[in-house]
């Protein structure tokens, strides 16, 4: 094992190594997963292994191919290149803004191109196959509604073209010999005011493949707590709701979305590392807010480019990942904006092995912990631990 470091200073605390983590803590089950004895997972191997994606945003992962096809059928004048290699580059540098209101601008390309019933599909369609490709065997896909819904396309209309489009990419994955499960997740933006709108609509499909609910847009100055009424009304009808918090903002927007609006995960949550205190050579010391995320086995969708990407960590190597880890926080890997970062899951774990040696026990445990807190239904989230996740990566743990 290596002594790379988790530089949790990035976020005003002090520098901590997992190799001092591991020997304080020592090697106890449900804290420390760095397992160095099996051999360490290449790209190209985790692209095989199956994965579980909680937090991907459908219009955060286009092709650029598709975006400049899509603008051109659709009439879009605003894309700063057409040549398709340069645009993706260009997507990935403009994301590269160290702000969260930065990073968010960037989407008034790939929504301007996601005007029509036939565009959503499309995306939907191309999304499913492209996380199939990448070894996804579940993953939860996330996008507002209200930023389609213009012109003559409804909600309703909005809804029902990314199912098709789900569910044609589902099929075409599985002639190719890839299976994959899509859930959906409806996003309320908050600076907006049509959260319990949303919330309505997410309950109404939630027998037509939609899963759960999410708010989304910039947090500073937009509290959670503001939509009140929408996480109210999804309690009352027993729906799944994750709550984007902790990512531009802090502590407090962790808090608001789970102690005041019930939140079941948190969306990055990779703030919470702002509670925690620790030096080198001794125990982390966790705030009470971190204790009880921990405690309480809240799940963190942490994004680890996007969040370096948004100024929330320094870089890979500085991430709090590692620590959050290593202290038994229940810790899932996702991707945010595949287009914005030019990531993959496999390739967010690719990065995440480099910076902390992390084996094919820890990327099991990752996945694991995705299938435990998804919003399907227990007896579905088993089968798929039990019959594709655990299979998969027996052979690999030796």
């Amino acid at each position: 094992m290596t002594s790379a470091c988790i530089r949790v200073n990035a976020l005003g605390r002090t520098a901590l190594t997992v190799r001092s983590i591991m020997r304080v803590l020592g090697r106890v089950s449900g804290y420390c997963r760095f397992m160095p004895l099996d051999s360490k997972p290449t790209l190209d191997a985790i692209r095989q292994a199956p994965k579980v994606l909680l937090h991907d945003h459908l219009d955060g992962g286009l092709r650029p191919g598709t975006v400049v096809e899509l603008a051109e059928a659709g009439g879009y004048s605003g894309l700063p290149t057409t040549d398709v290699a340069e645009l993706g580059r260009w997507f990935r540098t403009a994301a590269d803004s160290g702000s969260l209101e930065s990073y968010l601008e960037t989407f008034a390309h790939t929504c301007g191109v996601m005007r029509t019933e036939a565009a959503l599909a499309r995306v939907a369609a191309e999304c499913a196959e492209d996380l199939a490709d990448d070894g996804v065997v579940y993953a939860e896909v996330r996008y507002a509604p209200e930023l389609f819904a213009e012109n003559e396309l409804s909600l309703d209309a909005v809804v029902e073209a990314v199912q098709a489009g789900f569910e044609e990419g589902v099929r075409r994955a599985a002639a190719r010999g890839r299976t994959i499960r899509i859930g959906t997740l409806l996003c309320a933006m908050r600076q907006h005011a049509r959260a319990l709108e949303i919330a309505e609509l997410a309950v109404r499909y939630r027998d037509g493949g939609v899963v759960g609910f999410d708010i989304a847009g910039p947090e500073h100055g937009f509290p959670p707590t503001r939509n009140l009424d929408a996480f109210e009304y999804l309690r009352t009808n027993n729906a799944h709701f994750t709550i984007h918090a902790g990512e531009a903002f802090g502590l407090a927007s962790i808090w608001e979305a789970i102690q005041h609006c019930g939140a079941e995960r948190l969306g990055h949550g990779v703030r919470i590392v702002d509670d925690i205190k620790g030096a080198d050579g001794r125990r982390p010391q966790l705030g009470r807010l971190a204790a009880y995320v921990r405690d309480r086995r809240i799940p963190l969708e942490i994004c680890p480019s996007s969040n370096v990407q948004t100024g929330a960590a320094r870089s890979i190597s500085e991430h709090p990942i590692g620590l959050l880890t290593a202290l038994g926080f229940r810790v899932t890997v996702n991707t945010d904006n595949r287009l914005m970062s030019g990531c993959s899951v496999s390739s967010e774990f690719a990065a995440l092995v480099d910076a902390f040696d992390f084996g094919w026990s820890d990327i099991q445990w990752f996945t694991i912990n995705a299938m435990k807190s998804a919003f399907i239904d227990f007896d579905q989230r088993l089968e798929i631990i039990n019959k594709t996740i655990k299979p998969g990566y027996a052979p690999l743990l030796g």
